[in-house]
C-alpha cells in the first residue's frame, strides 16, 4: 500500500495529461476517455477503504520536503473523516463525467480536463496533512470551477463565476493570514518553520490570538460552506453551472468548508471554538442558514435555484452539529455532509435531466411526469425522500444524530433544527407534486423516460442512501476515533468524565 495516496490523488492528473494529446476533433474519444480515467480514479480509491483500520489514527501517510527552505512538506495522509470524504470525491466525481456525456457538446477537451484537474484539487485539500500544501491544493480548485461555470454555464455565466471567485478569494486571504500567524508562532515558540498540521497541534496560543484567528478561518471556511449571509453567491453558481458543475459544486466543493472547521478551527483553537460568544454565533448562523435556506426553496419558481437553496439549509445542520461540539453533533454533521453530496447531487442531476429534455427549469412548466417518465419519478422520489430525511434512507440517520446532538446544549438548537426539517419535507413535498403529479401537459407528453445510461449514473448513489440509511453502523465506527480526537481537544477528559459518570456510557 505504499504512495497508495498519491496514486488516488495524482491518477486524475495522469488522465489529463493523457486527454491533451486526444484530437480535438475525435470528440468520442474524449468522451470515453474522460470516463475511463475518472472511474480509474474511482477504482484505485477503493483499496482505502478495504485497508483502513478505524482502531488507527492517520493511514497511509506519506511525508517527502518540498519546500524545506520554509518547513514545507509534501505530507498527505487520511483519517475517517479524510476517508468518507476522499471516497466521496471520487465518486462523485466520475458520476459527474458520466453524467456529462449528452449535456456537453462544445470545447469537449476542455471541459474534461478542468473537471479532471478539480478533481485534484478537491483530493488534495482532503488528504493535505501540511497547511501550506492544504491551502495550495484549496486555490488550485477555484481555477477548473471558474472555467467550468464561466464557459458552460446559463446565461449569466460569468457574473456567478466572478462572483463565486471574489467571494472565495477574499475568504482564502484572511484564512492565510491566520495561516501565517500559526506559522510565525511555530518558529518563536519552537524555534523551527513548520505548516505540519501535527506541530501546529502543540502550540500554545493565548484564548485571544485564539480568537482573532478563529474568525479569521471563519472567514475563508464559511465562504465555503456557504453559511448565512455568505451563502449569496451559491443560487447563482448553481443555477448558472452545468449539470455536472452543480453535482459537484453541491456535493463535494461545499464540503471543504465543514472539512475546514472539522480539521483546523476546532482542533487548533480549542478555547476559542468552545468561547461562548463565538459558540452562539454560529449556533445562531446555522439555524438562520436552516429556515431561511428551506423559506426561500418554499419561495422558488426555478426548479434548480429551490435545490440550491435547499443546500444552504442543509448545510446549516452540518455546522449546527459541528459546534454542539460533543460527539453525536460531531458524527452526525459529518454523515449528514456525505448525505447531503448523495441527495443533492441526485436531485441536481435530476434537473438536469429535464432540463435536457425540455430546456427550462420553470416548475410550472412541469406536471404528471409520472404517467409518462415512471421510473424517472421513483428516482425523484427516493432522491426527495433522501433529502428530506425519512427513514430508511441516509438522510434520516445524520439529521437525526445531530439533533441529539443540538439537544444535549440547548433544547432551542433542536426545535430550531426540527422547524427545519419540516420545511425541508414541505418544499420537496411540494415539488414532487408540482412536477410528477396531476395533468400532463402537451409539450411533456414526448418526454422520454430515462435511458440506461442515466439509470447507470443515479444506480450507486441511491444503493449508497440506502446503505447508510439501513447499516449506518460502520460509519460510526470509521468516525468514532477522529470525532474522540476533535472532543478531547476541546473538552479535555469528557471522555473520562462521560465513564465515571456513566460506565455504560462509554461503552
Amino acid at each position: 500500500m505504499d504512495h497508495i495516496l498519491s496514486i488516488v490523488l495524482f491518477t486524475p492528473l495522469v488522465g489529463l495529461l493523457v486527454l491533451l494529446f486526444i484530437p480535438s476533433s475525435n470528440p468520442r474519444a474524449i468522451k470515453l476517455w474522460a470516463n475511463i480515467a475518472s472511474f480509474v480514479g474511482f477504482l484505485v480509491s477503493l483499496p482505502l477503504v478495504f485497508n483502513f483500520d478505524s482502531a488507527r489514527d492517520f493511514q497511509f501517510v506519506e511525508k517527502a520536503p518540498w519546500i524545506p527552505s520554509i518547513g514545507a512538506t509534501y505530507h498527505i495522509g487520511i483519517d475517517g473523516l479524510g476517508l468518507l470524504l476522499v471516497m466521496l470525491t471520487t465518486l462523485l466525481g466520475f458520476i459527474s463525467i458520466q453524467a456529462s456525456w449528452s449535456a456537453i457538446t462544445e470545447r469537449l477537451k476542455e471541459y474534461y480536463a478542468f473537471f479532471l484537474l478539480l478533481q485534484v484539487g478537491m483530493l488534495g485539500v482532503f488528504m493535505a496533512l501540511d497547511f501550506l500544501l492544504f491551502f495550495v491544493f484549496w486555490e488550485i480548485v477555484l481555477v477548473p470551477m471558474y472555467f467550468i461555470i464561466a464557459i458552460w454555464g446559463g446565461p449569466r455565466r460569468v457574473y456567478a463565476a466572478i462572483k463565486f471567485v471574489i467571494y472565495t478569494l477574499i475568504g482564502s486571504v484572511l484564512m492565510f493570514l491566520g495561516i501565517l500567524v500559526l506559522y510565525s508562532q511555530h518558529s518563536t515558540q519552537f524555534q523551527t518553520l513548520s505548516f505540519d498540521i501535527a506541530d501546529l497541534m502543540r502550540l500554545q496560543l493565548s484564548p485571544s490570538l485564539q480568537w482573532w484567528v478563529f474568525w479569521a478561518f471563519f472567514v475563508g471556511f464559511a465562504v465555503k460552506v456557504p453559511m448565512f449571509p455568505f451563502h449569496t453567491w451559491l443560487p447563482d453558481a448553481h443555477v448558472e453551472a452545468p449539470t455536472a458543475g452543480s453535482v459537484i459544486l453541491a456535493s463535494v466543493l461545499l464540503k471543504m468548508g465543514t472539512y475546514g472547521f472539522l480539521r483546523f478551527s476546532v482542533p487548533l483553537l480549542p478555547d476559542a471554538a468552545k468561547d461562548h460568544t463565538i459558540v452562539t454565533v454560529m449556533a445562531v448562523l446555522s439555524i438562520i442558514g436552516i429556515v431561511y435556506g428551506a423559506l426561500a426553496s418554499l419561495m422558488q419558481k426555478d426548479w434548480k435555484k429551490l435545490v440550491a437553496y435547499s443546500s444552504v439549509s442543509h448545510l446549516g445542520f452540518c455546522t449546527l452539529g459541528i459546534f454542539a461540539l460533543n460527539p453525536a453533533g460531531i458524527s452526525g454533521s459529518i454523515i449528514q455532509q456525505i448525505n447531503h453530496g448523495i441527495s443533492t447531487g441526485m436531485l441536481f442531476l435530476i434537473v438536469g435531466i429535464v432540463y435536457e429534455r425540455r430546456h427550462t427549469r420553470e416548475i410550472s412548466e412541469y406536471g404528471g411526469l409520472l404517467r409518462i417518465m415512471p421510473i424517472f419519478t421513483v428516482v425523484f422520489a427516493v432522491a426527495a425522500l433522501s433529502s428530506m430525511g425519512m427513514p430508511p434512507l441516509n438522510g434520516f440517520i445524520g439529521e437525526i444524530t445531530i439533533l441529539s446532538g443540538a439537544y444535549q446544549v440547548s433544547k432551542m438548537w433542536a426545535f430550531w433544527g426540527a422547524v427545519g426539517i419540516a420545511l425541508g419535507a414541505a418544499y420537496l413535498i411540494w415539488l414532487f407534486q408540482r412536477t410528477m403529479l396531476g395533468e400532463v401537459k402537451e409539450k411533456n407528453k414526448i418526454l422520454k423516460d430515462l435511458s440506461w445510461r442515466e439509470i447507470a449514473v443515479f444506480a450507486p448513489l441511491i444503493a449508497w442512501a440506502f446503505w447508510i440509511g439501513l447499516n449506518p453502523q460502520p460509519y460510526f465506527r470509521i468516525l468514532e476515533r477522529p470525532v474522540a480526537q476533535i472532543v478531547e481537544r476541546v473538552h479535555p477528559g469528557y471522555y473520562a468524565e462521560r465513564h465515571l459518570a456513566d460506565p455504560l456510557a462509554a461503552r
